[in-house]
């Protein structure tokens, strides 16, 4: 008589990189979102980090990994911008909290799904950010703009998908 097993999704279907991966792709982002907003910008617009943010939460689907690794990055580009340190630190971790709570539930591998999953967490981002900005620095003269925000969503969520399908190929079954 066959046994059946009951386990999770997240038992099934968690993935881990290797140490390289897990450290360079992060600085990689960092780095390039930097110089790329630097010399055009228009680059500005993407956030490089945010997408790397939300693939290693959903591949290796732990909330607490996904917020340690969004405090990791956000803090890594705050030290390279000009923005308060911790800024993007808190935004990004609770967007990795978040992602990595979904990615248990939810069939992260399909494209529509990767699609508006950075769609929504672009403009969750924006939000934190603003609200960050706004109640927590004090800084009453920025404004949030929501057709520019949206945007902003479409060009990370386009640009996503390819940098999801190439981060695919390091990750490692567990």
């Amino acid at each position: 008589m066959p046994s059946l097993s009951y386990t999770s999704r997240r038992e099934i279907e968690e993935h881990s990189f290797s140490p390289v991966v897990a450290l360079l792709v992060p600085v990689a982002a960092v780095v390039l979102q930097v110089l790329l907003s630097k010399l055009y910008w228009r680059f500005s617009m993407l956030d490089l980090p945010l997408i790397v943010v939300i693939f290693f939460a959903v591949s290796r689907r732990s909330p607490a990994v996904g917020t340690i690794t969004g405090a990791a990055i956000g803090l890594l580009q705050d030290a390279l911008t000009a923005r308060p340190i911790g800024v993007n630190g808190m935004a990004k971790s609770v967007i990795g909290y978040i992602a990595a709570s979904i990615g248990i539930q939810v069939d992260v591998d399909n494209l529509t799904t990767r699609f508006l999953m950075n769609f929504v967490f672009s403009i969750l981002s924006s939000l934190i950010l603003f609200l960050i900005d706004r109640r927590l620095l004090g800084l009453t003269q920025l404004h949030l703009y929501w057709g520019q925000e949206l945007l902003r969503a479409l060009a990370n969520a386009f640009i996503a998908i390819p940098v999801f399908l190439l981060l695919d190929r390091t990750k490692r079954a567990e």
